[in-house]
């Protein structure tokens, strides 16, 4: 018993220690891919809108690219329509005002009225604009 607590408590420790360790702009970004995956489960368009530059460029995983007017119509129209988004093994990496972030995304669809699945892995480039985080680029691939 007293070998489970240790090994309990040295389970907490970590978790509490690596919970500490993202710095306050790991955590802002983290909140913007939160946005994000929120607002395309959504297809709110002004939420869409809001979240990325003007000179975003959207990758699938098909090799198709959008650009943000493309990206936010095809959500916003229900064309690309992602009933639920799971994102799991999530690392960011701030470089000053520029932050990648790699995850991996499960998610079921709903493009055009045709049920889907998808499971990919994305990497996702934010850029800071007065103060706010915004997705600049999006480059997604099969797994």
């Amino acid at each position: 018993m007293k070998h489970l607590f240790s090994v309990l408590a040295l389970l907490l420790l970590i978790g509490f220690t690596t919970a500490q360790a993202q710095s306050k702009e790991e955590t802002k970004v983290a909140a913007a891919v939160e946005q994000l995956k929120q607002a395309m489960i959504s297809g709110d368009r002004k939420a869409l809108e809001a979240i990325t530059t003007d000179a975003l460029s959207y990758g699938h995983s098909s090799g198709k690219i959008e650009d943000k007017a493309a990206f936010v119509e095809a959500l916003a129209s229900g064309k690309s329509d992602f009933v639920t988004m799971d994102l799991s093994n999530q690392t960011i990496q701030v470089n000053g005002k520029t932050a990648l972030v790699r995850h991996q995304l499960a998610g079921s669809t709903n493009d055009s009225g045709n049920p889907g699945t998808v499971k990919l892995g994305v990497l996702l480039v934010w850029q800071k604009q007065h103060g706010q985080w915004k997705l600049l680029a999006r480059q997604a691939y099969k797994l």
